[in-house]
């Protein structure tokens, strides 16, 4: 099993579940983050003032898949939320050693569905 953490732009949201849904990937947590890349922000201008804005808004998608469906959520992320312009985000992929359904103690790929 893998988690799959994607930093996306908060108005792409929608298409990354709607995506994710239609290729059988149900279920996610989203938080919303701030943070920065390469280009650190941005320098809005407002009249009399320029100053910099250090941390812009994102969302955080977390799922967790079966190893088998690791390369389809990716393509599903990458293909709803892409832009073609800076700032589009990133995806990680960690390991999951166990994962566990609470209400009903299934463990493992079971827990998932």
């Amino acid at each position: 099993m893998k988690k799959i953490e994607a930093i996306i732009k908060p108005f792409k949201l929608d298409d990354v579940k709607d995506r994710l849904d239609e290729v059988g990937i149900h279920g996610m947590t989203v938080s919303e983050v701030k943070g920065f890349g390469r280009g650190g922000g941005k320098a809005p201008i407002y009249p009399g003032a320029e100053y910099i804005v250090d941390f812009v808004p994102r969302v955080k998608v977390e799922i967790v898949v079966p190893d088998e469906l690791v390369h389809t959520a990716i393509e599903a992320i990458t293909d709803a939320s892409r832009t073609g312009h800076v700032g589009d985000g990133k995806i990680f992929v960690l390991p999951v050693d166990e994962a566990i359904r609470i209400r009903t103690g299934e463990s493992g790929p079971d827990a998932l569905s």
